[in-house]
């Protein structure tokens, strides 16, 4: 088979591979479409996960379940799948939370291991997703990052009528948009500094949109009687972009962290004022388990507008052009590696 290995930061080559074989518990997935997470730039720029490479990326992938070991049941060969990419160890205080991500022996495919930009993948069957005939690979490869925008809304407890920003209108700020749009949330304001990007998002869903930083407070304070929000999504990852938001909560609102920093990036949290405020910070990164089910159950009934996140497509021989060039399409929210002939 084919598989695309980062063997240094910035640099694929494309290997010949035996397929792999499922072993116990196991099942053999053909990958068909893979999308490029946030996450597979900052590998590809060695910003993140360096100690794993040489290593196949990949994590936001569907194919069709290829072979199953003989101790696997519930998989139909041939069908479609898509796959929850954490891997815990299923029995500890955390796994049985699904809270997977603190599991002392959680990896990730795609970041602590082998992903998915190959012909093929073995799984663990039981984190494997049967999908329906009728959608197709391209909308089911966006199961994986609709999950986590599903997470950081269940972790928020948003509900209808609440008012919320969203900082940031790149692909996951957009998922965050149509998914507060599907919850109910009302108003949606949306903030990016690039204009396409916030067009997009009102074409989404958004109520309002703005481009000008010097205008978001107001912007915000406007649209909620001088309150503030209810809920703010920070899904950039900008140390100064956590500092607005917490301005920008009304009292006994709530900041989801979502956008990640680095590692030493610190929120100067003022102490007295949450706590008279009765505000709430809760941090969220990725989907799993139910949050992967509720994702697909979304996608297969057509609740989230899918065309922004797939008209950008490359075949695996050209995944280095695929990533080089992302910076040069703001206007393609989403890049899909695309491995079916």
């Amino acid at each position: 088979m084919r598989a695309a290995v980062l063997v240094t930061p910035g640099r694929f080559e494309i290997e010949e591979r035996p397929i792999p074989k499922p072993g116990p518990g196991e099942a053999l997935i053909k990958v068909e479409h893979v999308g490029i997470c946030g996450t597979d730039l900052h590998i590809f720029n060695g910003h993140y996960a360096a100690d794993s490479l040489p290593m196949i990326p990949g994590h936001e992938f569907t194919g069709t379940v290829a072979a199953v070991a003989a101790d696997v049941t519930g998989l139909h060969v041939g069908g479609k799948a898509v796959v929850d990419m954490n891997i815990g160890c299923g029995r500890c205080f955390w796994c049985r939370k699904n809270e997977i991500l603190n599991c002392p022996d959680m990896r990730q495919m795609g970041i602590t291991m082998d992903g998915a930009f190959a012909d093929y993948i073995v799984v663990p069957a039981r984190l494997v997703i049967p999908a329906p005939d009728h959608v197709p690979f391209d909308t089911l490869a966006l199961t994986e990052p609709l999950a986590c925008v599903v997470r950081a809304a269940r972790k928020a407890n948003v509900t209808f009528g609440q008012s919320a920003v969203v900082m940031g209108a790149g692909p996951i700020g957009n998922m965050h948009v149509q998914l507060l749009r599907t919850i109910g949330a009302a108003p949606i304001i949306v903030t990016d500094l690039s204009r396409a990007r916030v067009q997009m998002a009102l074409d989404c869903g958004a109520d309002i949109g703005v481009s000008d930083p010097e205008r978001l407070q107001h912007a915000v304070m406007d649209a909620t009687g001088g309150r503030g929000a209810d809920v703010v999504i920070e899904s950039v990852g900008n140390t100064a972009l956590y500092h607005m938001a917490l301005r920008l909560m009304r009292k006994g609102g709530h900041l989801a962290a979502f956008g990640l920093t680095g590692p030493e990036e610190k929120l100067a949290l003022p102490i007295l004022e949450t706590i008279l405020r009765e505000n709430s910070v809760k941090g969220s990164v990725a989907g799993m388990g139910q949050d992967m089910h509720d994702a697909l159950t979304l996608l297969a009934h057509g609740r989230i507008r899918t065309e922004p996140f797939t008209r950008a497509r490359f075949p695996l021989a050209e995944i280095q052009t695929a990533f080089e060039t992302i910076p040069d399409r703001p206007e393609d929210l989403k890049t899909q590696i695309v491995l079916a002939a």
